[in-house]
């Protein structure tokens, strides 16, 4: 089966998460990444642990399937090759702050009179507008300045970042799909545009509760623990031995619950009769589960909720997760090839599943720093032939 972007060819500046993280799922579904690097140091990430030998696992897992070449843009014979690659490429993607590509003489007016048919991806921290362009960040910063972080933890402790980096990633995420509209784009009128997403816009972006919360009724909310604030019950519970995760997102989910519980009239009661009540009386409503949950082993409620189809989950750590039956069968850990042709590396699998890609079960290794300096030019010279 042809993969959807094999025609594509992108030409990655990025470094660290969010744009190698927009570059890893498009190579994911087919796209030719070609990986530019600093020489000597290479991309930040190849220094960050766990380190297989002098090779770094979080490297390899989000650079999996790109090529490197090393490439100093000050230098006259590389910014020979970089303008040689723009020519032939469909799309550059970069992510430093504002302004630095314009200096390097490579910013978006520039190309885009050179190389109309360029598509321009930038990602940064705030965005090339406003009045805060040029701040740096990181991924923490713009969770905290965007209102996640304010919304995550318990109540009354301080806020926490969230575990995974969904600054940088979701940053990644929204690059990726402005990138195929604007290939979208070009189909119908041959001309590329500049895709330009901030990390801090990002995060607003995916508050969709908590920005209607905040705009109907004037207050912020705050950190709510693993409790859902706009539905009920929706959080965890006590059992004998553990916690669940128990999920009715309606009334008649709530109903099948109580059934289960063996509290049919729970749901009958005033308080408790509508999702708003549930949610006004949340406290009481998870006293009054708990009396009963606590009773049995979490196992044992998993069973029965299942087998009556009230939506739950025990709480797995990443290795439980990574041994999940469900994620395993929809190969959602892949290995990717050890330099050292040792034990592989373990990576999360392409999520997206489509019926004319072949789902991938094992990946492409990732580039040692200028490793594809040969093929790349080999392949640059037959394009301009």
């Amino acid at each position: 089966m042809s993969a959807p972007l094999e025609d594509i060819t992108i030409l990655d500046l990025t470094h660290v998460l969010a744009g190698p993280y927009c570059s890893m799922v498009l190579s994911d579904l087919g796209a030719k990444v070609i990986k530019v690097e600093q020489p000597g140091s290479g991309d930040d990430t190849r220094h960050f642990p766990p380190f297989r030998g002098t090779e770094s696992a979080y490297f390899a897992t989000i650079n999996r399937n790109k090529q490197s070449i090393a490439l100093n843009l000050k230098d006259p014979a590389d910014r020979a090759i970089l303008e040689r690659l723009l020519a032939q490429v469909d799309v550059v993607m970069e992510n430093f702050r504002p302004g630095v590509m314009d200096r390097l003489g490579y910013g978006w007016d520039s190309l885009h009179e050179r190389f109309p048919h360029l598509i321009y991806g930038a990602v940064s921290g705030f965005g090339h507008t406003g009045p805060d362009a040029q701040r740096p960040a990181y991924d923490m910063v713009v969770q905290a300045r965007g209102g996640v972080m304010s919304i995550t933890g318990e109540r009354d402790r301080e806020p926490v970042r969230v575990g995974a980096s969904v600054g940088d990633i979701v940053a990644g995420m929204f690059l990726g799909h402005g990138l195929l509209a604007a290939l979208y784009q070009r189909i119908k009128t041959g001309r590329g545009q500049k895709v330009d997403v901030a990390m801090l816009d990002s995060q607003l972006a995916i508050l969709e509760h908590a920005i209607a919360i905040t705009s109907e009724t004037g207050v912020a909310p705050g950190p709510s623990g693993a409790r859902h604030p706009s539905i009920a019950p929706f959080e965890t519970f006590h059992t004998k031995d553990g916690l669940l995760v128990i999920a009715c997102g309606n009334d008649t989910l709530f109903a099948r619950f109580c059934d289960v519980l063996g509290k049919p009239k729970l749901a009958k009661r005033a308080e408790f009769a509508t999702n708003l009540d549930r949610c006004e009386n949340v406290k009481l409503l998870k006293r009054r589960i708990e009396t009963v949950t606590l009773g049995e082993t979490r196992d044992y409620w998993l069973e029965k909720l299942l087998a009556a189809g009230v939506p739950c989950a025990p709480i797995l750590d990443v290795a439980e997760a990574m041994q999940d039956p469900q994620l395993r069968a929809r190969n959602m850990v892949v290995d990717l090839p050890a330099p050292d042709g040792g034990k592989p590396f373990k990576a999360a699998g392409n999520p997206i599943k489509m019926s004319d890609l072949s789902d991938m079960t094992q990946a492409g290794p990732a580039p040692f720093l200028d490793g594809n300096r040969a093929e790349i030019l080999s392949w640059l010279s037959a394009r301009e032939t």
